[in-house]
This record gives C-alpha cells, sequence and structure tokens, in this order.
C-alpha cells in the first residue's frame, strides 16, 4: 500500500447526506472478484444524470472529495473504497462516515477525515464550481489548507494515522511484528512434526 503524507489537488464536492455503498458502486458489480477496474462503476446509477455533482468538468480529476454526513452508510463493501481510489480519490472529508467504510478506506490507503458539519460546509462553499478549486491535505501535521489559504486542524485516530503515514495494509503491520513473532516461532516447538509430512 503506498503511503500517504500530504496531496494538494482538486476538490469535488458531493453535497448530499447518506450516501451509502450501494449508490457508490451499485450491486449488480460485486460479481467481479478482481481488484481492479472499479472506476467505471463509482456512482455508476447518478452518473446517468447530466445534472450529478460530480459530472461537473470543474471536479474533473479531483483527489479530494468533500461530502456530507453519513457517507458511505450502509453494507460493508469494500469495493467502494477501491472505487473512489481508482477514480482518483485520495482524501473524503464528511460530517460523519459509515464505521466500516472507514475501515476499508483506511485499508487501501484512502485519508477519511471527520469535521464538524459546519466546517465542512464553509469548506464547500469556498469550492469555485465553475473552474475548480485546490486544497492541500496534510496527514503529518494533520491540517487542510482550503482555497485562499484558510488553515483548518482536523483530528485523526493515531493508530489509522500510522498506518497511512507507513503504508500499512494488513500485512504489513503485521510484519513491523515480524522479529517478535519469529523469537515466538523459534521458542514453541510445533504441535504437528512438519518434517514428518515430507
Amino acid at each position: 500500500m503506498k503511503a500517504f503524507t500530504h496531496t494538494t489537488g482538486r476538490v469535488a464536492v458531493l453535497d448530499r447526506a447518506d450516501v451509502d455503498t450501494d449508490q457508490i458502486v451499485p450491486k449488480q458489480f460485486l460479481k467481479r472478484i478482481e481488484r481492479t477496474g472499479w472506476a467505471d462503476t463509482l456512482f455508476f446509477d447518478w452518473r446517468k444524470d447530466p445534472a450529478f455533482e460530480l459530472n461537473n468538468p470543474a471536479f474533473a480529476e479531483a483527489r479530494i472529495l468533500l461530502a456530507g454526513r453519513n457517507f458511505g452508510c450502509g453494507s460493508s463493501r469494500e469495493h467502494a473504497p477501491w472505487a473512489l481510489q481508482e477514480a482518483g480519490y485520495d482524501v473524503i472529508i464528511a460530517p460523519s462516515f459509515g464505521d466500516i467504510f472507514v475501515s476499508n478506506c483506511v485499508k487501501v490507503g484512502i485519508v477519511p477525515i471527520t469535521l464538524p458539519a459546519e466546517q465542512v460546509h464553509s469548506l464547500m462553499e469556498l469550492v469555485d464550481r465553475e473552474n475548480g478549486s485546490e486544497m492541500t491535505v496534510d496527514l503529518e501535521q494533520q491540517t487542510i489548507t482550503a482555497p485562499g489559504g484558510e488553515v483548518v486542524y482536523f483530528p485523526f485516530d493515531s493508530f489509522q494515522r500510522h498506518r497511512l503515514l507507513n503504508g500499512l495494509d494488513d500485512i504489513g503491520l503485521a510484519l513491523e511484528h515480524e522479529p517478535e513473532i519469529g523469537a515466538f516461532e523459534r521458542s514453541h516447538t510445533p504441535a504437528v512434526d512438519t518434517l514428518a509430512l515430507r
């Protein structure tokens, strides 16, 4: 998994509450087993509407998504963060998230930032919806630099921050303890004599 320290990029705004994972990646695509090729499924049904917010050319190639409350609620499908990441999003900022969605985001390297609703809406108001705007998110400093230069601090879980800053997926986390694991294995006789299986 790629480490995340900071990013500067275009911002997209999806000011809708309760965007569930079935809207992010509709269920008809879940027959696929590959980890790639999900970007085309992102908001598949909504994108058919020319007025859908993320069809706005000013939001093209956005790396940061400003969203409404309870983003990523619904089922636990990990395909939703896969699709968002493959579409280019590194950071999602919202007043609240579905709990499992947050976990799935962190596991693939997306930074889910929770801010009070009034702060999220203030950031949304600063985005130029005709020409586009950029923001900077710095996970090391835990700051967002908004269009216009205002700096906003955000809280972040220390364990999740460690994972993201160091690019650690679940296997990477286990390998951080490789010396201790090796010492444990050397100090314990296997329950089964594996040499007898040769």
